[in-house]
């Protein structure tokens, strides 16, 4: 039989079996799943990339304005 896969929940780092047994993998639990789900909504978490503003990702698929 095979030893069953560990890993750290990246919320408290509590050790979490990589399994069906434990639906909130990689998170200990719902409450961890929560919290770094707050962290990405409140920008706690970034994807590191370069700095762009909105209009310069969104302006090129809009017409030019007719003012």
């Amino acid at each position: 039989m095979t030893q069953p896969t560990f890993v750290n929940c990246p919320t408290c780092g509590a050790p979490v079996e990589w399994s069906s047994a434990f639906p909130n993998r990689p998170f200990c639990s719902d409450r961890c799943k929560l919290i770094d789900l707050g962290a990405w909504a409140s920008e706690e978490h970034k994807i590191a990339g370069r700095e762009e503003s909105e209009d310069e990702v969104f302006s090129a698929d809009l017409p030019p304005s007719q003012h």
